[in-house]
């Protein structure tokens, strides 16, 4: 589902934030990717969101060979992909439903099956009775939980976290690591980045460290 090819991406001032990343993530698997601040983390779902591409190697998702995507295609693969980022990027002026239905509403889909999809994605996420708040009005974990539900609402096969419990305590940190789970048991392939090794230490899912861009542990690995 994710695979990495000697993947390294070098930027215009000459920083390596990736060097010869090799990994494959099967489909429906569930994994985590950590390391230390400016380990790579980010540059690696921003590779396999299409958001950078790789200077050299190869980066296949669900798939599809991304060196070769024209960029006429990138909207329509990235709708296979659900991402959830640390700070939430809601929009504080709609509110939660509206949030949600956001990417619905892009992708064209029709009023009934938007309303449809919100309710659904709010309701597995705790959420349905404050479709109508206004994220302004909800604590840290509800604002992570409808960035949740707008990733997912969508129904992705893939589903990415960048530091998505970086500004929780260890116990709403705890509940959004069991919505990762619940999204994973019904087939969904999650790959969460995160520099908490004391939260997801003991939930046996395999543990990718990168260390200044190369991978220490679980490098090549068949997850």
């Amino acid at each position: 589902m994710i695979e990495f090819h000697d993947v390294t991406k070098r930027y215009p001032n000459g920083h390596e934030a990736l060097r010869d990343v090799s990994l494959r993530i099967e489909s429906g698997a569930m994994a985590f990717l950590t390391g230390h601040s400016g380990a790579g983390k980010s540059t690696l779902l921003r590779l396999t969101t299409l958001l950078e591409r790789c200077s050299r190697g190869q980066v296949l998702v669900g798939g599809h060979n991304l060196n070769r995507l024209s960029r006429r295609r990138i909207p329509y693969f990235r709708r296979n992909i659900g991402v959830v980022f640390q700070n939430h990027r809601l929009l504080m002026d709609r509110t939660v439903f509206d949030n949600v239905a956001l990417p619905l509403v892009i992708a064209g889909f029709s009023h009934g099956e938007v309303g449809r999809r919100v309710r659904a994605a709010l309701d597995k996420v705790g959420l349905l009775g404050k479709s109508r708040a206004f994220p302004i009005t909800l604590s840290g974990g509800e604002q992570q939980r409808v960035g949740i539900a707008r990733a997912v609402v969508h129904r992705p096969r893939i589903l990415l976290a960048d530091e998505p419990t970086g500004n929780l305590d260890p116990e709403l940190s705890r509940e959004i690591m069991g919505l990762f789970e619940s999204f994973n048991h019904v087939g969904v392939t999650v790959l969460v980045a995160t520099h908490d090794i004391s939260l997801i230490g003991d939930m046996g899912y395999d543990i990718l460290t990168l260390k200044d861009g190369s991978f220490v542990h679980g490098a090549g690995a068949a997850l």
